[in-house]
């Protein structure tokens, strides 16, 4: 046999066994194809939008202490706490791990929003109580919503199956009175307007005038402070803004006392949701 012809003959032996890592690689390349144009995919990339996590405390040090070093990297490009003036040291404890704490000057659950909102730097916000009863897991869910489109997704308790774990018989059924109530006067197809656990354009507090005192009126009449989230979903129903829910379960709460003024809070609302039918349009 010529030299040529042996060299030739060897050549192809060689690359013979070289065709099924060959074959494997290209498999990987359209497997990483592939992932990359999925749903899991463009989930994980929802990251880079630009999301600040709101979190109102008050004594709530155990529950910053569990929650805060869970979550996940690089999924907020701001962690903003609100503080109530805790007297646990929950402002103290946050400033020490580094994140940013504002102190709110006022009482009231709604003052922790309007006087730290214009704090906020993210294009989105998503406000999160610490005590347990969100479920960081869905944070991620929450996330690929806004990617697709969203004004506002809201992490429901009551939606395909979720369940409240926290909920007594008195909130279990005020949480659907409330609902019921501002769908029917207002348009909507909430599953959960009164939850906290929720994420939405950081302009739609300005936008439905959420930072005036006026729309908070009612609390005079029960001598109370109340917070945003039911004229936040009443207003987006009224403004049509697009809004979905996901289904999240509510734990049951770890830490802290439950601070709920379930007689001069509910009146508050109810009187909020049927005084928005003709006041704010």
């Amino acid at each position: 046999m010529p030299q040529h012809a042996a060299c030739l003959l060897n050549y192809l032996t060689h690359l013979v066994k070289f065709i099924p890592y060959f074959f494997e690689l290209r498999a990987r390349v359209f497997w990483i194809k592939d992932l990359r144009s999925s749903d899991i995919f463009q989930g994980s990339e929802i990251t880079y939008l630009n999301i600040t996590l709101f979190v109102p405390v008050l004594n709530e040090l155990q529950g910053l202490k569990y929650f805060l070093p869970k979550l996940p990297s690089g999924m907020f490009s701001q962690i903003l706490i609100v503080d109530g003036d805790s007297s646990d040291g929950s402002a103290e404890w946050a400033r020490s791990q580094g994140y940013e704490v504002v102190v709110q000057s006022k009482k009231g659950l709604r003052h922790a929003y309007m006087e730290a909102w214009p704090k906020i730097r993210g294009e989105y916000v998503m406000t999160y109580s610490p005590d347990g009863n969100c479920k960081i897991s869905d944070m991620q869910l929450i996330i690929d919503k806004l990617q697709e489109g969203y004004d506002m997704v809201i992490a429901s308790r009551y939606y395909q199956g979720a369940k409240s774990e926290d909920d007594s018989m008195i909130t279990g059924f005020g949480n659907w009175l409330f609902t019921q109530a501002i769908n029917v006067l207002h348009g909507s197809k909430y599953s959960d307007a009164m939850t906290i656990y929720r994420a939405y354009r950081t302009s739609l507090f300005n936008e439905l005038d959420l930072d005036k005192d006026d729309s908070y009126s009612v609390e005079r009449l029960y001598f109370t402070k109340i917070g945003i989230e039911p004229l936040l979903s009443v207003r987006a129903a009224k403004k049509k803004i697009k809004v979905c829910d996901i289904p999240s379960d509510e734990p049951k709460r770890l830490t802290g006392k439950r601070k709920l003024q379930i007689f001069r809070w509910g009146a508050a609302y109810m009187s909020q949701v049927i005084r928005e039918v003709y006041h704010w349009r």
